[in-house]
């Protein structure tokens, strides 16, 4: 390993001005890392090169709150471009393995002697503000993605109750897909919110596009007929399947109690439609 060093010369300068050596220690010992360079550079316009350097400065210049920014900024870049933790580890680990060959070096040039104290101390700074990094980056890359999965859920769970309305005083609600306990809930909260702040007066709720119910989820969704029509609402039940029926009927729900039906979303929008134009004419 060829190195320069000048008199004097403190660790810090010490690294700049071997800095192509460096690079050269540090991929060798990123055997994995060194494919994915240029690909790492072409997916999140992250340079591990450049970044190397910069984690190595700060914490030779034991700059705690620049360690912290830098893991929380690394953090959130991966997160942000999917690049897999397994490639992250390695590459810091062996930019921990490199600097500690550069320390070794740059002692033997100096031709210092550390004392045990005075090693045991120098280890602990350099690889708990390392550790530090890899504690940040991990932490904040979580936060991002927690985030991340957090509003696809919220996305989601809109798309699973899309309440349209017809007019001011009638909605519709289309539900298609399987009916579990969860969506139900996320149902029920929109539904009654919606309610609330539009005065719905008409909820139509289509179930023709239904793929499953479990009597379950049939008596809590019974139980959310319940609070619409608690909230001054009329629910009107379109598209019921005979299997639907056949589960309701052995649950003993009385229809024209809790709900009207209707054979299809285009015949109750028709009628409804009809009456309200006949009101306002």
């Amino acid at each position: 390993m060829e190195l320069t060093y000048e008199k004097g010369q403190l660790i810090r300068q010490f690294l700049i001005d071997n800095r192509q050596t460096f690079e050269d220690q540090l991929l060798a010992e990123a055997n994995t890392v060194r494919d994915k360079i240029q690909e790492v550079q072409m997916i999140g316009n992250i340079n591990l090169l450049e970044n190397a350097h910069k984690l190595v400065l700060f914490v030779v210049d034991e700059k705690k709150d620049e360690v912290v920014d830098f893991a929380r900024q690394e953090g959130v870049a991966w997160a942000k471009h999917s690049l897999t933790l397994a490639l992250k580890i390695e590459w810091v680990q062996a930019i921990r393995r490199t600097l500690w060959n550069f320390l070794y070096e740059h002692d033997k040039f100096t031709g210092k002697t550390t004392n045990l104290e005075e090693f045991y101390n120098m280890e602990s700074k350099i690889n708990d503000l390392i550790d530090k990094f890899l504690n940040g980056f991990f932490i904040n890359y979580s936060a991002y993605k927690d985030k991340l999965i957090e509003d696809q859920r919220k996305l989601v769970d809109n798309l699973s109750a899309p309440i349209i309305p017809v007019t001011s005083k009638i909605s519709v609600l289309p539900i298609i897909g399987t009916m579990d306990r969860y969506r139900v809930t996320i149902i029920e909260e929109k539904v009654l919110l919606e309610i609330g702040q539009r005065h719905v007066q008409k909820l139509i709720m289509d179930l023709s596009g239904i793929a499953e119910m479990e009597k379950e989820v049939m008596q809590l969704f019974l139980k959310l007929l319940d609070g619409v029509s608690m909230m001054g609402c009329e629910a009107v039940i379109t598209g019921l399947r005979p299997d639907i029926v056949s589960k309701m009927a052995d649950l003993e729900v009385g229809f024209g109690q809790k709900f009207e039906t209707k054979g299809s979303l285009q015949q109750a929008l028709d009628g409804y439609l009809q009456l309200n134009n006949t009101t306002l004419n």
